[in-house]
This record gives C-alpha cells, structure tokens and sequence, in this order.
C-alpha cells in the first residue's frame, strides 16, 4: 500500500504529536503504514507512506536518489546568480550539496491558504522557485535558498520520483497504486 498526503503546515512526519506540533495521527488513522522520507513542520506537502519496508527504502533511502520537487516561496528576488549556484551545487555547513535544478515560477495562483500566514514585510519583496534536489539533508533546500541570499518563507513539496501532489486537498490523503 502506497498513500500520498498533504502534509499541513504545524505537522510532524510522524504519528505523535510534540510540543506544538501535530502529529500524523490526526489526519491519518491506518495501522501499519510508515512515513516514507520526511518533511519538518514547518514545511507543507507531499509526504508519502507506506505498509511495504522494501518500498520505503527506495523512497527515502538517500542512496537511491530519488528527486524531490519543491515550490519555495524565498525572500528577495530570485535571479540568474542565485539560480546558478543553485543547478551547480552550494557549500553547506555539511558539506556541498550536489547539483539542483532551479527555475524561477510565476506566483502561484492554485495554492491553498497556509495557516498561519507567512511573515510579509513591506520593503522586501518575495518570489517563488522551483527546486529539484535529489539528497535530502536536514532541511536542506532552507539552507540552500539561505546560502544563495534567498530565506525560504514557504516550503512546499511537490513531487516526490513519479508520485505528486496534483490536486490533493491539505490534510487529505489517498492511496495510489504502486
């Protein structure tokens, strides 16, 4: 069994809650699935989980390398520099990360509200791209928008290999056949 979520803002990729944070269980009540790959709280998606141990490994298994696509609203405005940098691969504090791909997208007009709202202010403008990584370090696209002079505001994961979000409702899940 396969199952895909949107994974809200404020949830945890695990089933019990901790500290402010929600946890799986209280949108997904199914015995004996797994999470699949992770995606912190404060970021919003696709998150995928799974009753099949040999499929979770090669979802989330770093050595299987399976691209991830991310939507981030960054702080700023994405040019032809930052986008550079990003396709080449940046020096983290862990080490470089391997070669992205990065465009620069419209505003997005099909999203969903995130609750709470992104912190706005009024003398910097934001702007959205589009990030293709196939690692998956602790919070590495955050680090790699701020290591471009981008911080992330709003992080939303798209895709994940073959499998997306398409027009998943927040919050909602639906198993999909593997």
């Amino acid at each position: 069994m396969l199952i895909r979520f949107n994974k809200p803002y404020g949830v945890l990729s695990q089933f019990t809650p901790e500290g402010r944070w929600r946890g799986l269980k209280d949108h997904i009540d199914l015995p004996g699935v797994y999470v699949a790959g992770r995606l912190d709280a404060d970021s919003e998606g696709l998150l995928l989980l799974t009753d099949d141990g040999t499929l979770q490994a090669r979802i989330a298994d770093p050595r299987f390398k399976m691209e991830k696509t991310y939507l981030v609203q960054v702080e700023g405005v994405v040019n032809d520099q930052a986008l550079t940098d990003l396709c080449r691969g940046v020096t983290l504090n862990d080490g470089p990360t391997l070669p992205a791909r990065a465009r620069a997208v419209p505003v997005p007009t099909d999203l969903w509200p995130r609750h709470p709202p992104i912190r706005e202010r009024q003398s910097i403008p934001t702007s959205w791209l589009e990030l293709v990584i196939r690692e998956g370090r602790n919070r590495q696209v955050r680090r790699m928008t701020a290591a471009v002079g981008l911080p992330t505001l709003r992080l939303i994961r798209t895709a994940v290999g073959p499998y997306n979000l398409a027009d998943l409702a927040p919050g909602t899940w639906q198993e999909i056949p593997v």
